[in-house]
């Protein structure tokens, strides 16, 4: 179990990374934060989503003695809300940073946007990495997540100040695993909500008005579940906020008054 830090303690913020499976990017937000606050970074390395949550719960508390706020960026957005479905005591504010989808209608939108993003060439790639990832040998299926990544980069955002994510590295099994667990707990009606409808604690979203994840499928259900629960919507913005050119200032000067 690893969890990086910046600053020092007391750590008063952790940022919870995508994918699932794909850790280490959220290290740049982390940096800048850490020049006031002490700030942790954990990866996560298990295959379901109740081991990502036991093991979020174990990296927190061995570093944390008061609620702390969570800020999570796409996948780590919803594994965020879930941990504070059973861990609220230890969380003061959740942050979601591009947040993934809550339905699997917007969840096909989303696809087709970024799809439809991409030239003929790239597209057709994409669609070969996604059958043969399947049956690929174990050792080569997360060098093919990451050029699958590398060419969903490309749709995600729209005036990237730099094309360096930081990731440490990609991982297939805990991708398929985890989005897979996901996937059954989000279509089964009204089960999401219903855990969610037990926070109770502000929850802050952060949204790029590029972002091929449609606010549609993440407003009215937050909105529905959540009592409190604020939204910003950031002009030219992609997936990925604090390396968007025209984004990156107004976004950190967000997060840092909701945080500080």
């Amino acid at each position: 179990m690893k969890t990086r830090k910046y600053g020092t303690s007391p750590y008063q913020v952790a940022v919870i990374h995508g994918g699932p499976g794909a850790p280490g990017y959220m290290a740049p937000v982390a940096r800048e934060l850490s020049n006031k606050l002490g700030v942790l970074e954990p990866i996560q390395t298990c295959d379901t989503i109740q081991g990502q949550i036991d093991e979020l719960h174990k990296q927190l508390v061995d570093d944390v003695n008061s609620p702390i706020t969570l800020v999570g960026s796409s996948w780590g957005a919803v594994l965020a809300l879930l941990f504070t479905v059973q861990h609220q005591r230890l969380v003061k504010k959740l942050i979601l940073i591009g947040s993934a989808v809550f339905d699997s209608e917007n969840s096909v939108k989303s696809m087709q946007t970024r799809l439809d993003r991409l030239d003929k060439t790239k597209h057709a790639r994409f669609e070969y990495i996604r059958t043969e990832i399947i049956k690929a040998p174990i050792n080569e299926q997360n060098s093919l997540l990451e050029e699958q990544a590398n060419l969903l980069f490309q749709t995600d955002v729209l005036n990237p100040l730099t094309k360096d994510l930081e990731l440490l590295e990609c991982n297939y099994q805990i991708h398929k695993k985890v989005w897979s667990d996901f996937e059954k707990i989000r279509d089964q009606a009204g089960i999401l909500e219903k855990k969610l409808s037990k926070i109770k604690i502000p929850v802050v979203v952060l949204h790029g008005d590029y972002d091929p994840h449609p606010i549609d499928g993440i407003k009215p259900f937050l909105e529905s579940a959540l009592d409190q629960v604020t939204f910003y919507i950031l002009s030219q913005c992609g997936h990925y906020p604090w390396i968007e050119k025209c984004a990156k200032k107004t976004f950190f000067d967000i997060l840092r008054k909701e945080i500080f």
